[in-house]
């Protein structure tokens, strides 16, 4: 997978040099007088979890001071203590930016970032072990026993189409056969996925409506199944909003992260439709039968510390540390004994297994019927027309 940058630790900076006498890092400039667009920016920022190598101490405390200029404006929090190395190494590189406005921070970070991944030479996504498998919606890699299969539609804020859903049960198969210890799910850009693309729904076979119904609840069934069924741990990495599916899917995850910006969101009521993801069972499990009625039936949105308070993630970490966080967090689990790891999920998952399939059984049963409810089409006509008036 992606190395994301590992952060430093105390005892390495103990020796480190101070932000002033760091050289010069030297960046091509690729953008424009007005400096980078928000939009380039974030792109920059979900680029950087491309890296392959670590780029050192100078260029993470580069990375760190831009971000925190680009994003909160000059140095404005007090000095950290002389112990406190790490810290204070921190605020030096952010304090030496002086008071350079947060685009010119910006295009200086898209521009480091872009320097970082061309002196690593043209980035190639390797398939896992054995697999055959290319995908158009997905970007799946292997590396250092990490499978990471990345939702690649960041233009659409990765949401899941009929292609995405089928990409997905085909990248589990592959990764639950692959030598690696444990897979990851993702996003691209800014968002980690915005549940169903509802342009699924426009697209009507020659059986009309009930044919339909029938084929989406048929893929859904499979999808959810691929999760229930995967064999090895299965950690997710929230990297921004999740929405739908990719919120009830959760609870057969063994490790959930998310970054401090992610929310999650479940509308299923306003649309008219009703839970899947074995989350009416799951969801109640984790957090309480209260606390999951006001997500999957009152539509409620949760912060990402709010959703880690009630169970459904498992840690949360600020947005400027997110990758680096968790990189640090899967490479230790990547060391793991594999077969040990297979076998103790087992344990854990085997005896909940049946139950599981048929709650998504009858999760996708009532979901075909909602489908099919003059209230469910009437929401989604909503949706489209609201749409069509931005």
């Amino acid at each position: 997978m992606s190395v994301a940058l590992r952060i430093f630790s105390p005892w390495r900076f103990i020796r480190a040099v101070q932000v002033s006498q760091i050289p010069t890092l030297k960046l091509h400039t690729t953008g424009s007088m007005m400096g980078a667009t928000v939009e380039q920016f974030n792109h920059a920022k979900s680029q950087m979890g491309m890296l392959k190598k670590d780029p050192g101490n100078e260029a993470k405390l580069k990375i760190y001071a831009l971000f925190k200029q680009a994003t909160q404006g000059p140095c404005n929090t007090p000095k950290p203590g002389m112990l406190d190395f790490v810290g204070k190494a921190k605020w030096d590189a952010w304090k030496s930016l002086g008071s350079g406005s947060q685009e010119d921070a910006r295009q200086q970070y898209v521009d480091l970032i872009d320097s970082l991944l061309a002196a690593e030479g043209p980035a190639v996504a390797t398939q896992p072990s054995g697999s055959t498998a290319t995908f158009d919606t997905l970007l799946v890699s292997t590396e250092d026993n990490v499978t990471t299969i990345r939702l690649n539609r960041p233009q659409k804020k990765n949401a899941i189409t009929v292609e995405m859903y089928n990409e997905i049960i085909k990248a589990l198969e592959e990764a639950g056969k692959d030598d690696s210890v444990i897979t990851v799910i993702t996003g691209s850009g800014d968002f980690y996925c915005s549940g169903n693309d509802l342009t699924n729904f426009t697209k009507i076979p020659e059986g009309g409506m009930q044919q339909m119904a029938k084929d989406a609840g048929e893929l859904l069934r499979e999808f959810v199944k691929a999760f229930i069924d995967f064999p090895k741990p299965l950690i997710a990495v929230i990297n921004g909003p999740a929405v739908g599916v990719s919120v009830t899917l959760l609870g057969l995850f063994e490790v959930v992260y998310a970054t401090e910006r992610a929310t999650f969101h479940t509308p299923f009521s306003q649309l008219g439709q009703s839970p899947e993801g074995c989350s009416s069972y799951t969801f109640p499990k984790m957090m309480g039968n209260a606390k999951a009625s006001e997500m999957l039936l009152f539509n409620k949105k949760l912060t990402a510390a709010q959703a880690c308070a009630q169970g459904l993630v498992t840690e949360v970490f600020p947005d400027s540390s997110f990758q680096t966080e968790v990189a640090t967090r899967l490479k230790a689990y990547a060391k793991l004994p594999r077969n040990s790891l297979a076998l103790s999920k087992q344990l854990i998952r085997g005896t909940e297994k049946e139950r599981l399939h048929s709650i998504n059984d009858k999760e996708v049963e009532r979901l075909v019927e909602r489908w099919l409810s003059d209230e469910c089409m009437q929401a989604i006509m909503s949706f489209f027309q609201a749409k069509a008036k931005l």
